[in-house]
């Protein structure tokens, strides 16, 4: 089977229109295991490259660039940019691949579209890998976030983009040079003038900064709502995702399985084989 990628669109509607979600897809597309992978708040599809080159040889494995990022359309309305709109699209991506159920692995949002999704009667979700992010949202993790998302910066050269990337993203923990490079290029966009642009709407801010609460965003009834076996992945130094919550993560809901990763903030890349590995025994074991 060739490991190369491939691209689709699928075609979604919301209350100001339609608009297309991109996706890239791995391994045999016959196969009828599926497994979905959903990005963070300003990232991309290509974030799990090397975990889709990991699995792709017992999934089919399908990594869509959510609304506003990457090469999805933008949305008509802004305020639309929230886990509503976003599971809705999800649930469209999952009626073009054509099957009953889905394998899911989500990063921070991705990982909360996930819970939305698992927590349905009748959810397509079979099993639920949560990457760092859980029923309990800090405010700190908030105001951080807040700081750069929609801020559309604009970079002359590749170094100098890289050195922004470098520090939004220091809680990812250590990195080669190569893997900094690539999680700098796959989030860019070219300008005319041959420079570089981030690869997002910065209207999606919008909603983002009209909901900021005043204290941390608790969503338990959501979490305790999901069925599926899930495993929960935490950077030991997340500010998003506390231990506290983790802890209880493993005996309310779906009592999840825990994993932490040492040196690691929000949110670990899963692109090392240390991250992989105990994605790949979760996921296989059902």
């Amino acid at each position: 089977m060739n490991m190369d990628a491939r691209t689709g669109r699928v075609q979604c509607i919301s209350t100001a229109g339609l608009h297309r979600i991109a996706y890239r897809e791995w391994g045999d597309p016959r196969n009828p295991k599926v497994l979905v992978c959903v990005h963070g708040l300003t990232r991309c599809a290509r974030d799990f490259d090397e975990l889709a080159r990991a699995l792709s040889a017992h999934y089919r494995v399908v990594c869509p660039d959510v609304a506003g990022r990457g090469d999805s359309d933008w949305l008509a309305d802004p305020m639309l940019y929230q886990i509503p709109q976003y599971v809705a699209d999800m649930v469209t991506l999952i009626a073009r691949l054509d099957v009953e159920q889905v394998d899911w692995v989500g990063t921070s949002m991705g990982a909360l579209i996930g819970m939305a999704l698992a927590a349905q009667p009748h959810t397509p979700v079979r099993r639920l890998v949560i990457n760092d992010a859980g029923p309990v949202i800090t405010k700190v993790s908030l105001e951080r976030i807040g700081t750069y998302v929609g801020m559309n910066p604009q970079f002359p050269n590749l170094e100098k983009a890289e050195e922004y990337i470098r520090f939004v993203s220091a809680s990812f923990g250590p990195h080669s040079d190569a893997q900094w490079r690539f999680l700098t290029e796959v989030v860019l966009r070219p300008n005319a003038d041959g420079g570089y642009r981030m690869h997002y709407d910065p209207k999606l801010a919008e909603p983002f900064r009209r909901s900021m609460p005043d204290k941390d965003l608790e969503m338990w009834p959501l979490y305790e709502a999901i069925r599926a076996p899930t495993l929960l992945l935490r950077g030991a130094q997340s500010d998003l995702l506390m231990r506290d919550t983790a802890e209880q993560m493993r005996t309310r809901g779906p009592r999840a399985q825990l994993v932490e990763f040492a040196g690691v903030g929000h949110a670990p890349t899963l692109m090392s084989e240390a991250q992989i590995a105990p994605v790949r025994e979760f996921l296989l074991a059902g």
